[in-house]
């Protein structure tokens, strides 16, 4: 079976606040898969998607509570970029738009990895990696 998308699910407070905030980030939304209690984040069109789902509405999809990732993290959310330019630029939109920092930047040569916490707590990455000089 091959995988034709990938949906990430996320618990967030404030919808709108979550669009906002990777709106300023320069991502777009499927309007389809949005409504008031959920947002459809397009991460790669057509096939990667983040659903930022109001805790409530998220509630009704598990049977244990909902993680607290302003005090814990269940899972680290990367981001391939184009450039380190463009990992600063992303990451620094980020801080600039309500984000929190979440590591050191890791700069190991051919990979560049920065990241921040987005309004939840929710942990991202932006890497770069420079293939032509992983061969």
């Amino acid at each position: 079976m091959a995988v034709t998308s990938v949906f990430v699910n996320l618990p967030v407070k404030d919808v709108q606040r979550s669009r906002a905030f990777f709106g300023a980030l320069g991502y777009s939304f499927d309007e389809r898969f949005s409504d008031e209690k959920s947002a459809c984040l397009v991460l790669k069109e057509e096939s990667i998607f983040a659903m930022l789902l109001a805790e409530p509405f998220f509630k009704g999809f598990i049977r244990k509570e909902i993680a607290d990732a302003a005090s814990s993290t269940e899972v680290i959310t990367a981001l391939a970029a184009e450039s380190r330019e463009e990992v600063d630029r992303l990451v620094d939109t980020a801080l600039a738009s309500g984000g929190s920092p979440a590591s050191d930047t890791m700069d190991e040569g051919p990979m560049y990895v920065r990241s921040f916490q987005d309004p939840d707590g929710h942990h991202w990455e932006v890497v770069y990696m420079d293939m032509s000089a992983m061969q």
